[in-house]
């Protein structure tokens, strides 16, 4: 190769990750309402570096116990500070654990069942779901149903339908449950009404209503140097566009 070359193949890497030596196989574990966002991101990390991303969604409670379990991730992605509080806890991160997201939480109806219902202390929500139940992830472990509880419990309201809940093991399984108009109302996180189109948002919980939502991400101690690579792409700001488009903040 001549100099020539071997200065365009320079200033090549300078834009475009390198092909690595050895291809890596990266295990993600995410919190299931990053599905759409997070296959985007994975899809663009491929392409730049050549690893091969392969995410499993679910409650972040669940990933956690997994982890802890020995599970084999290289990455998790939790959709809230105390499950990766959980796994850090056990010496199973590596340093260096980055706050990466932010969310909010919204009710949502069918698409053209939407009552007029105006979310504020003391807000009618029982009776808005007259016979039905309210859809929430377990209130009791998964984030988006502990959040949920929290806004309830700030408004007021928490008392009137504790006794009329459809829980769910994650968030996307409450946004089937109400596009499938099996529940007239439920409560999950705003990026998750946006990607699915039957379903509608009726309001959104005030912003001091919940504890702050933050997706922390953090590295699996015995991790490859790729799983890093993966981190710093997803937290790096040529990324955010893709979060973005998906609904997401960031937190600061």
């Amino acid at each position: 190769m001549g100099p020539a070359w071997r200065i365009l193949a320079a200033v090549t890497c300078l834009f475009v990750l390198c092909a690595p030596i050895h291809a890596e196989t990266l295990t993600v574990f995410a919190a299931a309402s990053l599905r759409e966002s997070l296959d985007e991101a994975a899809r663009a990390f491929e392409k730049a570096s050549g690893h091969v991303v392969r995410i499993s969604y679910a409650a972040s409670s669940a990933l956690a116990k997994q982890i802890e379990a020995g599970a084999p991730a290289q990455l998790f992605i939790s959709a809230d500070e105390d499950w990766m509080d959980h796994v850090e806890a056990r010496k199973l991160l590596k340093p260096g654990r980055v706050n990466l997201l932010t969310n909010a939480i919204v009710l949502i109806a069918p698409a053209g069942k939407v009552p007029k219902l105006r979310i504020e202390p003391g807000f009618a929500l029982a009776a808005a779901l007259g016979d039905g139940r309210l859809a929430m992830a377990d209130p009791q472990s998964v984030p988006a149903g502990k959040y949920g509880r929290a806004a309830l419990e700030s408004l007021g309201v928490w008392a009137q339908v504790q006794g009329k809940l459809a829980p769910a093991e994650n968030v996307r399984a409450v946004l089937a449950l109400v596009a499938r108009a099996e529940a007239p109302l439920g409560i999950v996180y705003r990026t998750d009404a946006r990607a699915e189109p039957r379903v509608a948002v009726v309001d959104a919980f005030p912003g001091s209503s919940p504890a702050a939502i933050v997706y922390p991400m953090g590295v699996l101690r015995d991790a490859p140097a790729a799983a890093d690579d993966l981190a710093a792409f997803l937290a790096a700001p040529g990324t955010r566009a893709i979060w973005r488009r998906h609904g997401f903040g960031f937190p600061g």
